[in-house]
């Protein structure tokens, strides 16, 4: 399986919720690859061979073959927006390098919970451009380390540029935005500003929008014609809900009336993987819920994250190798298994960190044709 992973990304560089049911058998394989075929959305980029949120990580999944290239927004002191998985940046940069900066360190309370280190929004974008980044999981992934200090924090105009250079879509997520509200740093419009300059603005453009808050997304479709999906965590709620005093939880969002509602703004959504299969404690997959079946009905597409190539990171009917050494962990487990199994259900895309595999097992499943 090893030898298949790297063979396939070379390859391609070259040319759940206890309200819903669960299915039976018989009906957990009706799809068989048929119809469209799924989208390949590279997570983050390419952060399986690449420090995630780079134009290292995004380019290398675009060679790859992803359809799209997700993004993860926040915004600078200057309101620009950058690509970050979290406004707090001491974990994929070097700045805890940079004296200059010592006294930026700072707590914060981020959605509910504390969090102590340096945060885009009190660093201006040239500030910004002087770190550099790094890998943010270097005992799962140290082959990435050799990347660190190549690449600084690329804006999310310049991931825009380079998708429209490969020919490639954008999957921006909103970060925390009921808390950039909160300062005075919406996210919102200078999301849509940059897409509208790139022409980008009708369900025709290779565009998503996506959030794991519900209020923003309701927002951002009064104001464009764009697809939206709306992400659904494995666990707890919406931030926005919470704020709000709302009791409303991932888990009401995935009930037949809680599906209603997001399909009023929303175009598809963007679930755990384990709300289309839930694990148990040990990490095996247990019965497929009805969840894809019940979105579908709503006329929603369905978007599952995340699937990586790390034993560690995978369930556990598709983990390889002798459990106990010390390489297990980041060993790579049977992705493709894992991958064949939920285009088997009917997925309509994938978030993958690895998106040249999740390629070549698209294509070998699908017809090109249909």
């Amino acid at each position: 399986m090893v030898i298949n992973r790297v063979l396939a990304g070379a390859l391609a560089v070259l040319a759940g919720g206890a309200l819903i049911s669960v299915l039976a058998p018989g009906d957990a394989t009706a799809n068989r690859f048929g119809g469209e075929r799924p989208l390949i959305i590279g997570h983050r980029g390419a952060p399986a061979f690449r420090p995630e949120h780079t134009l290292l990580s995004y380019e290398a999944a675009a060679k790859m073959g992803a359809d799209y290239i997700e993004p993860d927004l926040v915004s600078t002191k200057d309101h620009i927006l950058v690509a970050r998985h979290e406004n707090e940046i001491s974990g994929t940069t070097d700045v805890e390098n940079h004296p200059e900066f010592a006294d930026r360190r700072t707590t914060k309370v981020i959605d509910g919970s504390s969090v102590t280190g340096w945060f885009t929004e009190d660093f201006t974008l040239d500030e910004l451009r002087t770190l550099r980044a790094e890998e943010r999981i270097p005992d799962l992934r140290p082959d990435n380390t050799a990347y660190n200090g190549l690449a600084v924090i690329p804006t999310f105009d310049e991931v825009v540029q380079l998708a429209k250079k490969y020919g490639v879509g954008v999957y921006p997520e909103t970060k925390h935005p009921t808390y950039f509200d909160s300062i005075g740093l919406s996210l919102e419009e200078p999301l849509l500003e940059v897409l509208n300059r790139h022409g980008w603005r009708d369900k025709r453009s290779p565009v998503f929008l996506q959030s794991f808050e519900t209020t923003n997304l309701k927002e951002l479709r009064t104001k464009t014609k764009l697809p939206i999906i709306q992400l659904i965590n494995g666990s707890g709620a919406p931030y926005d809900l919470v704020a709000a005093g709302d009791p409303r939880t991932y888990d009401s969002l995935i009930t037949p009336d809680g599906l209603k509602e997001i399909a009023k703004y929303a175009d598809g959504i963007g679930p755990a993987t384990t709300r289309i299969i839930p694990v148990d404690a040990t990490g095996k997959l247990g019965r497929p819920t009805s969840l894809i079946r019940d979105a579908h009905r709503r006329g929603l597409k369905v978007h599952p994250f995340t699937i990586r190539d790390e034993n560690a990171q995978l369930p556990l009917d598709y983990r390889l190798g002798t459990p106990g050494t010390p390489a297990y962990p980041r060993a790579t487990g049977d992705v493709m298994g894992w991958l064949e199994r939920l285009f088997e259900l009917g997925v309509d895309g994938v978030f993958a960190d690895d998106p040249g595999l999740a390629r070549a097992t698209r294509d070998r499943l699908f017809d090109r044709t249909t």
